[in-house]
């Protein structure tokens, strides 16, 4: 798709994109890195690739075998 836009085009878009971003608020690393670790510690319970997913609830375990013989 972009091949196929003009430079000034490009450069639109781009101009666009940047306005856009220029209005998201900022918030300091160091307030948003520990709200994260919060959230994640606290969910740390309820993820399944930490704690694993019991064999009768598991929608990818095998139904059957095959035997070649």
């Amino acid at each position: 798709m972009a091949q196929d836009l003009t430079e000034k085009e490009l450069l639109k878009m781009e101009l666009d994109q940047l306005k856009k971003e220029v209005k998201n608020e900022r918030q300091m690393i160091s307030k948003t890195g520990k709200e994260l670790k919060e959230y994640i510690e606290s969910m740390a319970a309820e993820d399944p690739l930490l704690k694993g997913v019991p064999e009768d609830k598991n929608p990818f375990k095998e139904k059957g075998g095959c035997v070649v013989s």
